[in-house]
């Protein structure tokens, strides 16, 4: 499959964040001398640059709100260096951080950054706008920076100095006001791509077979009067299977559990199909810690064997296999089934064909939206050769963890 747009969107605003970081860097190192010491103190400037930009960062990544612009903006006052900054949005103060303890000035930011907004562009203030009558005060100039995401101005970041702006504190201020834009923009794509999988998990949940409950439930219907001591087993491993599959706390899940499931629904369908159905497990201890998308497997083992089953063949074998794969868990799963056409089941898997295949192109999507592209399923299948999809998935992901 191809990159989404998304994903093209992610990766040309985490490059315009870096070079935004290292503009700012460059900006506050001019002026800061000559020869060796030039170097030192350009490299000192650089680390200090990003180091405040790391710690900025992950409020930033909350949005633009109080709670994230209020320990955001110390970092960025430093960053720029300037005696106070104020993060405000297009009603109300969000931050202040500094000299004048968000008095007399934060009261007025608000409407600087109105104005700045309104007419969508910076405004350099001079003393006449900026200076107040407290005995002592520093702050005799300001400049104000709008922060915008694409066509949508969301407020501005408000630099404050002991006398008129110096361009380079007005260029600086914008960079770090396209900075802040950038992480805002970071965070309303984070929180768009976990309501598109929390939207894929639903869908995948609606795609649990009627037929399949129904099917459980008549099964152990059976035993009830034949095997009453396997019926109630069956029946718990029902309650359990349903009670995972339906379960909201969390998009993630730990192999183990996954393969739990997995085992719950081969258990169940072997009391429907008997000796038709034979199922091997290989699964390596050191990969049952690793996390992945929730109903990543199970989708894969079900869709095996019901295509294997249909394949008129009378019986199927699955292999399902979790193998430690250095920094990674290589997981698959095979059926000796009559195969299919690849031009088909990649159709399946890119969501251009019918609803037959179970849940592929759900389980593949969701794979790429947290792992990458290099995530994907990989689908080996031909008439007459049976079917393997394997996935790989990283041991450990930043930001990836169970529910």
């Amino acid at each position: 499959m191809t990159p989404t747009w998304d994903d093209g969107l992610l990766v040309l605003l985490l490059v315009v964040t870096a070079l935004l970081v290292l503009t700012v860097g460059y900006l506050l190192t001019r002026g800061a001398g000559l020869g060796r010491r030039l170097t030192n103190d350009a490299d000192r400037a650089r680390f200090d640059t990003l180091h405040l930009t790391a710690l900025a960062a992950p409020s930033l990544r909350q949005g633009l709100s109080a709670a994230g612009a209020r320990p955001a903006a110390r970092h960025l006052r430093q960053l720029l260096g300037t005696p106070a900054l104020a993060l405000v949005s297009t009603t109300e103060l969000l931050a202040w951080e500094g000299a004048d303890d968000g008095g007399s000035h934060a009261a007025h930011a608000v409407a600087h950054a109105e104005r700045a907004v309104r007419e969508s562009r910076t405004r350099v203030l001079g003393a006449t706008e900026v200076a107040c009558d407290r005995p002592g005060c520093v702050l005799r100039g300001a400049v104000v920076a709008v922060v915008g995401v694409e066509d949508r101005l969301l407020g501005a970041l408000v630099a404050y100095s002991p006398a008129r702006p110096t361009a380079q504190l007005v260029r600086a201020t914008e960079e770090v006001a396209r900075w802040v834009a950038s992480q805002v923009e970071l965070a309303e794509l984070d929180a768009q791509r976990s309501r598109t999988a929390e939207a894929e998990l639903r869908a995948l949940r609606a795609q649990i077979s009627p037929h399949f409950v129904y099917n459980c439930l008549a099964a152990i219907a059976v035993f009830v009067r034949t095997d009453p001591d396997r019926a109630r087993e069956l029946l718990l491993d029902f309650a359990d299977f349903t009670r995972y599959a339906f379960r909201r706390e969390a998009q993630f899940t730990t192999l183990a559990d996954e393969l739990r499931n997995v085992e719950r629904y081969l258990v169940l369908e072997q009391a429907r199909f008997g000796d038709r159905l034979a199922v091997d497990l290989t699964v390596a201890q050191e990969v049952l810690g690793v996390t992945l998308p929730f109903l990543s497997v199970q989708p894969l083992v079900e869709n095996a064997v019901r295509h294997g089953l249909e394949s008129g063949r009378g019986s199927v074998r699955v292999v399902v296999t979790a193998e430690d794969d250095g920094d990674g868990a290589l997981i698959s799963v095979d059926d000796d089934g009559a195969g299919a056409d690849p031009e088909t089941v990649l159709a399946a898997v890119e969501g251009r064909g019918s609803a037959d295949s179970i849940g592929l192109g759900n389980v593949d999507l969701r794979l790429r939206q947290v792992f990458g592209d290099s995530a994907g399923l990989v689908v080996d299948t031909a008439p007459g050769a049976g079917t393997r999809v394997s996935f790989r998935v990283p041991k450990f992901a930043v930001g990836v963890r169970p529910g």
